[in-house]
């Protein structure tokens, strides 16, 4: 079985294929649309990994996949936001198995439903959302809440460092759904919040305090049908330069105001500008996740989960559920055939060795209880 690294030289495809180079040696295929980068990357890897020209939109994917011999497709060629699921459906036909780092929600969310019957059929396991949401977010929400009568709330943000690489089309995804309505679960029921309005202060263990707005994410769809009972779920993003941030809420104004129809097509003109703010900011970034409930002995309960990555290593935690989820089915693991998003397929404690290798920290806290002495 070969494994196929799909946007392989890309930013995430890039991380992966450095973490799994020296365990698969020549059987990590290195693939792209460009076929001089891909060799040209392969060989920098060492371990005999070979590049592979390959064009995941172009027709006949899956006769491409079975003349390479691949078993494991991952696929990190986004943004995923506008794709189909033509790749996922050519490693069904190809007989393989299949890992995605998409975060587009209704992506991820529609994932299971469309492609279980083609992945049950084949044996083989397709998995959507192999990233820092859902499949980091469950494995923190699973731990902090292991043993409680009730979860009533999950709220998460994530802080990018200002220094951190950035790609024009993640920038163009996440512009897209600035202003607009986004469905959000709150007070155990569906209501609709503009994305990147209104940012409000976030509090984390070793960064300082950040501006977080909404972000529309799986998860925000995923966690209240995953978690029973579960009354709110929130999801945003704060980044380190305040201007930044208060920048995006001033173009959400624009889009509810009907000023400004298509925030995404600014894309280009911010990617640009981007680096011009990095001397406001550091290579650190990190991420909190906080639930409430009722512990074990039904008294109110809030814990918080904090990491913090420095040295602009935070874009390796996208990447580390795609290669604990490789490794597994590398070394022949059981996984269940069929196609979920990631949700609760790892467990914290599995995430651990790779924070350590990055150097990043962690912290769990148990919180004040409002109106509580």
């Amino acid at each position: 079985m070969k494994l196929l690294v799909l946007g392989g030289y890309g930013n995430f495809g890039a991380r992966i294929c450095r973490a799994l180079a020296a365990e698969l040696g020549p059987s990590l295929l290195v693939g792209g649309r460009d076929a001089a980068r891909a060799e040209a990357f392969a060989t920098s890897l060492g371990h005999g990994a070979q590049g592979l020209a390959i064009d995941h939109s172009q027709p006949g994917l899956d006769q491409r996949l079975r003349q390479a011999g691949v078993g494991l497709l991952i696929h990190t060629a986004g943004p995923f936001q506008a794709q189909g699921y033509a790749v996922a459906e050519a490693a069904a036909a190809a007989g393989a198995h299949y890992i995605d780092l998409a975060d587009g929600r209704r992506f991820v969310c529609d994932f299971g439903p469309a492609l279980e019957a083609r992945f049950r059929a084949a044996g083989r396991v397709a998995i959507s959302g192999a990233s820092t949401v859902p499949a980091l977010s469950s494995a923190v929400v699973d731990a902090l809440s292991a043993g409680w009568q009730r979860l009533d709330e999950i709220d998460i943000c994530i802080a990018p460092a200002q220094s951190a690489p950035r790609g024009e089309a993640t920038l163009a995804a996440v512009l897209s759904y600035c202003g607009a309505p986004i469905r959000v679960w709150r007070g155990g029921r569906w209501v609709e919040l503009p994305g990147w309005a209104a940012p409000a202060p976030v509090h984390f263990q070793r960064l300082r305090p950040r501006l977080g707005a909404l972000c529309d994410i799986p998860d925000l769809e995923l966690l209240p049908a995953h978690y029973a009972g579960v009354q709110t779920v929130m999801f945003r993003a704060a980044l380190e330069v305040p201007l930044s941030q208060r920048a995006f809420a001033w173009l959400a104004a624009l889009r509810r105001a009907g000023l400004l129809r298509r925030p995404e097509r600014l894309a280009r003109l911010l990617h640009r500008g981007a680096p011009l703010f990095d001397a406001m900011g550091s290579a650190l970034g990190g991420m909190v996740l906080r639930v409430r409930g009722q512990d074990a002995r039904g008294a109110p309960a809030a814990r918080a989960w904090h990491i913090a990555a420095d040295d602009d290593h935070g874009p390796e935690i996208p990447c580390m559920a795609a290669i604990l989820l490789a490794r597994k089915l590398w070394r022949g693991e059981p996984l269940p055939a069929g196609a979920r998003a990631c949700t609760s397929l790892l467990r914290l404690d599995e995430f651990a060795p790779e924070f350590r290798r990055w150097g990043m920290v962690c912290d769990i806290v148990d919180e004040a209880i409002e109106g509580s002495r």
